[in-house]
Parts: structure tokens; C-alpha cells; sequence
């Protein structure tokens, strides 16, 4: 009987050290499958591909006259893309220093979230001035402007609207001369 119970601990012990093995195989092979990569899927998932879908949509809803619309697929953009940047950065961060393909992955894949972030913004400010809101697109249009730095024409374009609805006075030269 007793060696019925260390042949049966046996078995048991053998089984879940096996299972996890074979689950965790089953799980890799659908991965690489790309059955389980729902995050990764365009349009629909949690990326940049399914944030630039946001603002198609948005855009579409602008074509339409449709503003209630883009301004909730413009928020909702803006929202996706400022997530994923932190994870982004976050994920980055943890894997600096250990595996230095993980960090460039990662800092090439928050530049492109930062551009649409940037973009959103830039949508959603024009939508605010449609609207004449102006008051309310000079925080995003100043986020702009901090995020992509006016060396870059996103942040050009969001200082010269600045500079249009008069909340600052002095052109930006180096926009004028072509910048860097």
C-alpha cells in the first residue's frame, strides 16, 4: 500500500511538472502563430497601428460634420497614445542595461507614439478652434509644442497656431528659414 502512495505522489509530482512544460509550448506556438497576439493587431488592438485607427475615424467624423464625433475618437486617440508612451518608456527603462534590444524596441516604438500623441493633439486643437474655443486648444497646442519641441514641424505648427490666436506675440524665426 505504501508504495501504491509514493508511485501515485510519483505520477502526481511528474504530471504538473510536465503540464506547465507543455502549456507553456502550446502558448509559444501560438504566439508565434500570431493566434495570441491580440494586443498586436491593426485597428483593433493596443498600438500605435489602432491609435492612428482613432484618428481616422475622427477625421471621417471632421469630413462628416460630425465634431461631438471626433472629439471623442480625437480624446480617445490622445488617451491611447499617452498609455502606450508610458508603457513604452516604463518597459524601456526595465530592461535597460540587461538586454539593450528591448529598450531600442521599445524608445523607437514611444517616438511613434509621441507623434501621434502629437498629432491628436494638433486635431483636436483645429476642432477647438472650429468650435471657437480657442481657450481650450492653447493647453494641447502648449503640449505640442513641449513634447515634439519646435525643431520639429509638428511643434512648428502648434506655436504658429499659437501665434495665430494671439496668445503668443513673437514668431517662431528658425519655422521661417526652414529650422532644423
Amino acid at each position: 500500500m505504501r508504495f501504491r502512495l509514493s508511485l501515485t505522489a510519483l505520477a502526481v509530482a511528474a504530471g504538473l511538472v510536465v503540464a506547465p512544460t507543455v502549456a507553456f509550448a502550446q502558448a509559444d506556438q501560438q504566439a508565434s502563430d500570431g493566434v495570441s497576439k491580440v494586443l498586436a493587431s491593426e485597428g483593433a488592438g493596443f498600438n500605435t497601428a489602432a491609435v492612428q485607427s482613432l484618428l481616422n475615424r475622427g477625421d471621417a467624423a471632421v469630413a462628416a460634420g460630425n465634431l461631438a464625433e471626433a472629439r471623442k475618437d480625437y480624446d480617445n486617440a490622445r488617451a491611447a497614445a499617452k498609455q502606450l508612451l508610458a508603457f513604452y518608456r516604463d518597459l524601456s527603462g526595465a530592461f535597460r542595461g540587461l538586454d539593450a534590444r528591448i529598450p531600442r524596441e521599445m524608445d523607437s516604438k514611444g517616438r511613434a507614439a509621441l507623434g501621434l500623441l502629437a498629432q491628436a493633439n494638433l486635431r483636436l486643437a483645429a476642432l477647438f478652434r472650429r468650435q471657437n474655443q480657442p481657450e481650450v486648444a492653447v493647453p494641447v497646442l502648449v503640449e505640442v509644442v513641449r513634447l515634439m519641441t519646435p525643431s520639429q514641424p509638428e511643434g512648428q505648427k502648434a506655436y504658429q497656431s499659437l501665434l495665430e490666436l494671439g496668445f503668443v506675440e513673437t514668431p517662431f524665426a528658425a519655422a521661417k528659414a526652414g529650422g532644423n
